[in-house]
């Protein structure tokens, strides 16, 4: 196999070819960056540090900020960085990287999102053996087989996908490096043995969402049939949060992955791939805490204490 048919570099999709709206676009995915970090680095040290949040949600919630802060890191930084240098090269190796932290990433949130489901669905409706089924070695093993299957499964997806001979340019129709989007480079019928692979793991991804929609219908038959109005509002608060993070996250990835070619277009790929890879570290945070009560108090008591903790620093430096 000739050299030529592994690039040295990928050329990505830029959001803006004027200098103004380059420097716009890296003040706008600095702003989303930082309140990503902001957001899942409150809700990762609220969860660390407040005893009363030592249990399996909030242990899922906090492995859902690793996540998120994971996935967005994978993408975010190099699109600001050619925004802000005028570029729009990533190297072969970098390219590598981001393609198999970005599947690992959003593999490992579709399936810690089943998950937390799981968890909703046993407290909801089984809640005299919530204890019993959900315990502490459980809920470590069912973390560490989502992160660990979504490893391998990254592994295979990424050497499958560069080891196919690219001879189409190296010029990508996307901010980021996607699997989609090489394929395209391809100049044999082996990269149909990829497509395969993608239907199968959509197939196997299908019966996942299956089970999360069936959990639902049990959860919500179990709160409508809650006698007090109390009641009903607390299941919805542990519910609703992750019902909107698991709608928004899946119903973007559908879309972008399922449209008509008809409608495909760079701007509009683009706009998807936003969506579902930037927007979700960015609002889970804020979604998670909007009806989450303990949550909030606990993030808002984190805040406070940083605050009086910087108040008595400047003022023992003062003196």
């Amino acid at each position: 196999m000739s050299n030529s048919s592994f690039p040295t570099e990928f050329l990505l999709l830029p959001f803006a070819d004027t200098r103004k709206l380059q420097l716009l676009h890296f003040t706008l995915f600095l702003g989303i960056y930082l309140a990503a970090l902001l957001g899942n680095g409150l809700i990762l040290t609220a969860v660390a540090c407040d005893h009363r949040l030592h249990t399996p949600m909030y242990f899922f919630l906090f492995n859902l900020a690793l996540l998120d802060l994971g996935s967005i890191s994978t993408t975010v930084p190099k699109a600001m960085a050619n925004s802000l240098w005028d570029t729009k090269a990533i190297s072969f190796f970098g390219c590598v990287t981001q393609v198999f932290m970005f599947v690992a990433f959003v593999s490992a949130e579709f399936y810690l999102l089943i998950i937390m489901a799981y968890d909703r669905y046993v407290a909801i409706c089984k809640p005299l053996h919530y204890r019993t089924i959900m315990t502490s070695r459980t809920c470590v093993y069912m973390a560490a087989a989502a992160w660990g299957s979504t490893f391998l499964y990254a592994v295979l997806h990424t050497a499958n996908t560069f080891s196919l001979p690219l001879c189409q340019g190296n010029a990508l129709d996307q901010f980021f490096c996607e699997i989609p989007h090489i394929l395209r480079l391809s100049c044999s019928d082996a990269y149909l043995r990829e497509v395969a692979f993608l239907i199968f793991s959509f197939c196997s991804g299908s019966a996942f969402f299956a089970f999360l929609l069936l959990s639902y219908v049990q959860i919500f038959k179990a709160v409508l049939r809650i006698p007090s109005q109390q009641g009903q509002n607390k299941a919805f608060s542990m519910c609703l949060p992750h019902l909107a993070i698991v709608s928004l996250f899946i119903s973007n990835i559908m879309f972008a992955y399922l449209k008509p070619p008809s409608i495909s277009s760079s701007s509009l790929d683009l706009l998807l791939a936003v969506l579902y890879s930037v927007v979700p570290p960015a609002v889970n945070p804020l979604i998670y805490s909007m009806r989450n009560k303990e949550l909030k108090d606990a993030v808002r008591k984190l805040i406070w204490g940083m605050f009086f903790s910087t108040h008595k620093v400047f003022f023992t430096l003062q003196k």
